[in-house]
């Protein structure tokens, strides 16, 4: 599936606003990861880009969130290996399972910190990513208390394709500053 027919299924499913942005920044941090693993880029992005194309019809309720992603998706054609790194990215939903692949922790841990980085960015008087530096996040992983709901665990999975957070900060602060314009900040 091209990129622009795949941006339009996310949009046939998912109108929200800010959750297109959050799916934008996934798309964006999964082709720089790709990038730098060597991985192939088309598939990091597309999972990056679909990853959360269910979130509307299961209420963002994470007992059920991305087992109509599998659905949708196999009905759409998209590969199977990049059905399952969506699939995955909620283990919730899937007692007994978990991550096992490079793809599978990358996209877990890359669609989670862009809710960390977007936090971060929010809290700066211009409120813009390009103030934003890759320090000021790794500072704000400790910050139990700054974006609670981020979950750091599941970040720190980026040491699981072999990138300390240090760097996967910097891949994934620099992938969301390059398309600032389409995220509003």
């Amino acid at each position: 599936m091209e990129r622009n027919a795949a941006l339009k299924l996310l949009q046939g499913y998912v109108k929200n606003e800010n959750m297109i942005r959050h799916c934008l920044a996934s798309e964006a941090v999964m082709a720089a990861l790709a990038r730098e693993l060597g991985e192939d880029v088309f598939a990091w992005s597309l999972a990056g880009l679909l990853h959360d194309i269910d979130v509307e019809i299961t209420n963002a309720d994470l007992s059920v969130h991305t087992k109509e992603a599998v659905k949708i998706l196999a009905e759409s054609g998209i590969d199977g290996d990049i059905v399952e790194a969506i699939r995955l990215h909620n283990e919730e939903a899937h007692p007994g399972e978990k991550r096992s692949t490079r793809f599978q922790y990358a996209l877990a841990a890359g669609e989670t910190v862009t809710g960390l980085i977007t936090a971060t960015a929010l809290v700066y008087p211009d409120k813009k990513l390009a103030s934003v530096r890759a320090k000021s996040v790794v500072k704000r992983m400790k910050e139990k208390a700054f974006a609670r709901s981020v979950n750091r665990d599941i970040i720190l999975e980026c040491e699981k394709i072999g990138i300390e957070l240090p760097r996967f900060v910097e891949i994934s602060l620099a992938a969301m500053q390059g398309i600032s314009d389409e995220l509003g900040f």
